[in-house]
């Protein structure tokens, strides 16, 4: 049998169930069937959206990097940040992978108008009052390793905080840090792969 989470992981959580020591994981806040595993991974330090299944062909569909996706993020960089900045991440910034430079895809970048309603995060960014801490939106159809904080960081303003919001149509909605959410078959499936089989 198949079984499909979507759970709101933490801030200082691994993205795994088998125990580190000194880091809280994944078991410490969830119980799911032994063949569950997270799709992918948030880092340690960042939160929110993360799928879980059993379903392999699912796995395949989301990590292999010629079948597209989107996932949005909420980042909160630190200083004001202009659309110069916004532009070129949405054209693309080289970064560093593996010790090789790597062109981002094209991505859709903004400056949120209104701060998104977010959980309180413990603990809290380092708050300078001197300095903004404005939240961007960014939308990206690849995950590489700590790829949000690179491309921030390459135009200039570090990531403070950072948060999945959504996988394609999942979506954290009202989700708290440590709520999971059980899914069906047909919903999961719908949800991610709809527009691409209309």
């Amino acid at each position: 049998m198949n079984y499909y989470f979507q759970l709101y992981k933490p801030y200082q959580v691994l993205s795994q169930f088998s125990r580190e020591e000194g880091k809280q994981t994944l078991a410490d806040f969830f119980e799911v069937p032994k063949d569950v595993y997270p799709v992918g991974r948030l880092d340690f330090d960042s939160e929110g959206l993360l799928l879980l299944t059993n379903d392999t062909q699912l796995n395949h569909r989301l990590l292999h990097p010629k079948f597209l996706h989107q996932r949005s993020y909420w980042v909160q960089v630190d200083g004001a940040i202009n659309e110069k900045a916004i532009t070129e991440l949405s054209n693309g910034v080289d970064i560093n992978l593996d010790g090789k430079i790597y062109r981002t895809k094209k991505a859709v970048a903004k400056i949120c108008d209104e701060d998104p309603i977010v959980p309180e995060r413990n603990p809290p960014i380092r708050f300078r009052k001197d300095i903004p801490a404005p939240w961007i939106e960014l939308i990206l159809s690849e995950g590489k390793n700590r790829q949000v904080r690179k491309m921030t960081a390459k135009v200039g303003f570090p990531t403070l905080r950072l948060i999945r919001n959504s996988i394609e149509d999942i979506r954290l909605n009202n989700m708290q840090p440590g709520e999971m959410i059980a899914l069906s078959e047909i919903e999961i499936y719908q949800k991610l792969f709809h527009k691409k089989q209309n």
